[in-house]
């Protein structure tokens, strides 16, 4: 009997503790009611996480104490971290440790590196100037054969699983891997037997990208301009003397929906009425059937286009000067009727 008495209390304070144990520990203190939240937690922000957390949890007691004896508020991780609902501290704290899940970063489309850098920005934790310095570093644009002008073309528009806290670097370096795999051995013979390199496929894409609109298209476009190199004739791209009106005047926000014969002289080393061959990069980020329309271009005769007034964003294709000027002259007459001047 004395031994019975002696049982029972430290039964009873056994089972108090893992009670206890069991409430701090495994007790569900999830507060949302979603199947899972996403808690972003950034590098040295304590504040933040704390106002972040409480959004989250029934208790922030409970949560404090475990993560700290867990040793986690001394080492608080930067990411995206998924929490799963209903789940107690001790899974909360090791989804905060080992959950850190990727976002899909996706971007197209951009006219200049810093356009990008502004898009990306938005879907991860590094700001734009970060990341631009990243992909204007000396050193890496020298490494790669690269320069300011042309650095756009290793971003290969598409969606990409990224950490939400990858450095300014590493994305930058993942998108350099991702570009080197898109150059399978198909497309680099191809640009091989175009006579052009992998970053002149891509400037050029880039034209073609801004004169048709139209997938279907494109090859022939792609074809057009083909054909003009091999004649040793200047591109006359209307879109490379808009990028060169931009850049001279140093607003890439303003339409520019009509090209003028004045405009034909402005000098700039894109401008491909003054200049010979493809620019010197990009004039925006070309997309994947862009490249392809290069690589996989429509055999033909054309060297001259204008837009069809009659069949809006595709053209009228012409062999020779007097089958262009006549589809030029029922695109002026069109363009006039419309009012557009500028």
């Amino acid at each position: 009997m004395k031994y019975l008495k002696i049982i029972i209390p430290i039964s009873i304070l056994s089972l108090l503790f893992v009670i206890d144990y069991y409430n701090k520990y495994y007790k569900p203190n999830t507060s949302f009611e979603d199947e899972s939240v996403f808690l972003y937690v950034m590098e040295d922000d304590s504040l933040a996480f704390k106002d972040s957390i409480s959004k989250y949890i029934k208790s922030e007691k409970t949560f404090y104490k475990v993560a700290e004896r867990l040793g986690y508020l001394k080492n608080k991780k930067t990411g995206r971290f998924k929490i799963a609902k209903d789940i107690g501290n001790n899974d909360i704290v090791n989804s905060l440790k080992f959950n850190n899940t990727p976002v899909n970063v996706t971007f197209n489309n951009q006219e200049r590196v810093e356009n990008l850098a502004g898009r990306v920005s938005k879907q991860i934790y590094e700001d734009s100037t970060s990341l631009l310095s990243a992909f204007r570093d000396k050193k890496f644009l020298e490494d790669n054969n690269l320069n300011e002008q042309n650095v756009i073309s290793i971003f290969i528009p598409n969606s990409y699983n990224i950490y939400w806290n990858t450095s300014p670097e590493d994305f930058r370096d993942k998108m350099l891997a991702e570009y080197n795999k898109f150059w399978n051995k198909d497309r680099s013979e191809k640009a091989v037997k175009l006579g052009l390199t992998k970053l002149e496929v891509i400037s050029l894409a880039s034209i073609v990208q801004i004169e048709s609109r139209k997938n279907d298209e494109r090859p022939r476009v792609a074809g057009l301009y083909i054909n003009r190199i091999k004649e040793r004739m200047r591109l006359q791209a209307d879109p490379t003397v808009i990028y060169s009106l931009k850049e001279y005047y140093n607003n890439f926000d303003t339409l520019i929906r009509r090209v003028l014969y004045r405009d034909l002289k402005i000098n700039s080393e894109f401008n491909t009425y003054k200049i010979r061959g493809i620019p010197p990069g990009p004039i925006t980020m070309p997309d994947i059937s862009a490249i392809d329309a290069v690589l996989n271009h429509e055999n033909h005769n054309y060297l001259f286009m204008v837009a069809d007034p009659s069949n809006r964003g595709y053209h009228l294709f012409a062999s020779d000067i007097d089958g262009h000027n006549r589809n030029k002259k029922a695109y002026i007459r069109w363009i006039n009727s419309r009012g557009i001047y500028r």
